[in-house]
């Protein structure tokens, strides 16, 4: 074979391998014309619904019935019909004069409204320490409580929005080719506006272009201009005036001061009062420089806004807090298991918030930041079902998961259609649509830095994946497919944790199927698993119990064909519902009597018996479900066996740092580049310091990681390691 794409400096060279390129992938490869469709018979999937549990009537009324088949509208293109008027002018100017007709909302008197605020009334009445009634006088209260919404916010000006909408709309459609928008989320938007009460937008912030593209699309739809607080330092005085006119708000210097600081209580007292909805105009100027480079490049890129069903605050907090129940730390839940000191998985969910503690949060009670904490993964959770799964995502999984050694594309080609239709099975939308082969090529393109093109002399391509950081870069796309495999994903792995005790690694499928699984013992094992992932990559709903989620997972496996329901020798049949189900503590009980109705019956449900499946395809999709939660997993096998080889005690900064230059270095030892992130370093020493291997502890010079006495013999170390190892499949 020889190398197809390869580069060179001289221009002719480069257009003759083009030119070959081209005719090669317009011959086909001998496969018929394939269309990928984001969608399975007629309608295209719906994520990021509300929870149903905490939130049933804003699930049932903010959503849209016809959301399925509304399609989807392009914001930017603004023609001479979006407008009132009509002519050859108005063709040349509509960009103008379609900025011209957006509606603008008056501003309010926000003085009135912050002075009537329950936390301003009572610094006026001296109800709190530092308010009036310590000796300053409610006029001079007033005068401060207006100088500081000076400083916060200015009057919005219409003429510099107008401006800026024309600016903005003029730059969008150079740079794209047109941002997509789903009907049907916006008509709940809307909808949900409607009801009178403020909207706040949340943003996942998972592009640099969120900074100016949300509100843009949100002032479009007619929602207004959307306010964000934003720290004072970031900008010059001058910068500030603008941004305050165009709608940005500004933290006060003294409300950033510590809590136990009495100067700074009424700052924070008015900025908790005018604190307003998450927008992102004032990130324009910082993207135009980050996309300066960028602005030559004649291929322009399709972007689409993704909005998850709204849904009631109010509504939220008062469900929500119905949802709570006991937890114990990881380290009370798992580190006995670990050491193999307990066998039995503790009846408690798990104790796990990473929500960073700012100041504002710190303010509220134990309570109410529990609740902020979780409606925070609540929301997270919609914004990463909603989202759509990309085609350079499937295409970096099927790469690094399945082919690292390369493949023949007319092979990669029928996977990443399967591949596709499995995503869409699920539940997930995807974000493309056409010919197979031209998507391929166009995925290719994208991903030529990280993989090789080499043609075979009987008319086929091999793609390759570049060795080396090439495959950690596969390793962050691939992170975009895994929430619509997780379940099984986490199921596979507990799986493959219960045989490693029992068959050999590397036996084979049909000695692997041999072995019985009880029910009861899988859901142990998914137990642990799900208490050593961080809950940032397993994203559950904080009302759900953990033993829910494994009844999941278990069901997953078997809709999916890995499992198969097995009787045992002597047992009475599953679909055997006869009057002999009853047990003889039913029969004599009185009419009436429900204590214990069928639960009579949950240990002989929980001996249920399961089989891997003997079919054709069962061992490749469980080794790729298997192979999804390795980077994490070997990132913490790894971090585990780097326990007696660190500096410690150190900062929780450095020794991430030494901890990356460890993963970098058995990459380059081992080969497992995909485990060489820092984020997953970071991740690793989050969960030990829950699991208690890890210890934070004060020192002059700030908190400094200690190695916890329990884990500072060489022996817990490595039982630590083979616990992790027990889940990864190679």
């Amino acid at each position: 074979m020889d190398t197809m794409l390869k580069s060179s400096p001289q221009t002719q060279q480069r257009s003759n391998h083009n030119g070959q390129e081209t005719r090669f992938w317009s011959s086909g490869f001998g496969m018929k014309m394939e269309a990928i469709t984001p969608f399975l018979g007629k309608y295209r999937p719906f994520m990021g619904r509300c929870c149903q549990t905490c939130t049933p009537k804003s699930w049932e009324s903010l959503f849209h019935r016809s959301i399925m088949d509304l399609g989807f509208c392009n914001v930017i293109l603004v023609k001479e019909e979006n407008t009132r008027f009509r002519g050859w002018l108005v063709r040349r100017l509509c960009y103008f004069l379609w900025s011209l007709e957006q509606h603008i909302p008056t501003s309010s008197d926000a003085s009135q409204k912050i002075m009537e605020n329950t936390g301003v009334q009572s610094l006026l009445s001296g109800r709190v320490p530092g308010g009036a009634g310590e000796g300053q006088a409610p006029d001079l209260v007033m005068k401060e409580v207006q100088r500081i919404l000076g400083y916060i916010q200015a009057t919005l000006s219409p003429v510099l929005l107008r401006l800026f909408s024309w600016a903005l709309l003029w730059f969008l459609n150079r740079l794209f080719l047109n941002v997509q928008l789903h009907k049907g989320q916006m008509k709940m938007v809307h909808k949900a506006a409607q009801e009178g009460s403020p909207l706040v937008f949340l943003s996942t912030h998972k592009s640099l272009l969120d900074g100016f593209l949300l509100p843009f699309v949100l002032f479009s739809q007619g929602l207004g201009v959307v306010r964000v607080a934003l720290d004072p330092r970031t900008c010059s005085p001058a910068l500030r005036a603008l941004l305050k006119k165009l709608g940005g708000l500004f933290l006060p210097p003294e409300a950033n001061l510590s809590l136990d600081s009495s100067d700074g209580i009424l700052a924070r007292a008015v900025v908790r009062a005018d604190l307003a909805p998450l927008g992102l105009w004032t990130g324009a100027l910082a993207v135009f420089r980050k996309l300066y480079n960028c602005w030559g490049c004649n291929r322009r890129a399709c972007v689409r806004v993704h909005l998850a069903q709204p849904f009631s605050l109010q509504e939220y907090t008062i469900n929500a807090r119905s949802c709570w129940d006991s937890r114990q730390t990881l380290e009370h839940l798992l580190q006995p298991i670990v050491l193999g000191e307990c066998s039995v998985v503790p009846d408690t969910e798990k104790e796990q918030e990473w929500t960073p503690s700012t100041g504002l949060l710190l303010t509220l009670k134990e309570e109410d930041q529990l609740l902020v904490r979780r409606l925070s993964r609540h929301v997270l959770s919609a914004s990463v079902a909603s989202s759509a799964v990309m085609s350079t995502a499937i295409m970096a999984t099927l790469l690094l998961l399945k082919h690292q050694k390369g493949v023949v594309l007319s092979q990669l080609l029928g996977e990443f259609s399967w591949l596709t239709e499995e995503t869409l099975l699920r539940g997930f939308d995807v974000g493309f649509s056409g010919q197979l082969r031209c998507l391929a090529q166009h995925t290719l393109s994208l991903l030529k830095a990280q993989v090789v093109l080499l043609r075979v002399h009987q008319g086929d391509l091999v793609v390759v994946p570049r060795p080396g950081p090439g495959l950690t870069y596969l390793a962050r796309l691939s992170k975009e497919l895994l929430p619509t495999f997780l379940s099984e994903a986490v199921g596979a792995c507990a799986v493959r944790g219960l045989l490693a005790g029992r068959v050999p690694p590397e036996g084979p499928w049909e000695l692997q199927g041999i072995e019985l699984l009880s029910q009861n013992e899988l859901y142990r094992q998914i137990l642990m698993l799900l208490h050593l992932l961080p809950q940032d990559l397993l994203l559950p709903q904080p009302c759900q119990s953990s033993y829910c989620y494994c009844q999941e997972v278990l069901d997953r496996l078997i809709q999916c064909g890995l499992l198969v329901a097995e009787e045992t020798p002597g047992s009475r049949p599953a679909c055997d519902t006869g009057r002999q189900h009853l047990s003889a503590k039913l029969l004599w009980k009185p009419s009436g009597d429900f204590t214990d109705s069928e639960s009579d019956d949950f240990e002989e449900l929980g001996g249920r018996c399961f089989r891997l499946s003997q079919q054709s395809r069962c061992p490749d999709f469980f080794l790729f479900l298997c192979r999804l939660l390795s980077p994490i997993l070997k990132a913490f096998a790894q971090a585990a066996a780097f326990l007696h080889l660190g500096q410690l005690p150190d900062s929780e900064v450095s020794y991430s740092e030494q901890l990356f230059q460890f993963l970098q270095d058995c990459a380059q030892e081992e080969g497992i580049f995909e485990c060489a992130d820092p984020n997953l370093a970071i991740s690793a020493i989050w969960t030990f310091k829950d699991l208690g291997v890890l210890q934070q502890m004060p020192s002059p010079t700030g908190p400094q990681l200690h190695l916890s006495p329990t884990f500072a013999s060489r022996d817990n170390q490595d039982k630590l390691e083979q616990f992790i190892r027990q889940f990864i499949c190679s």
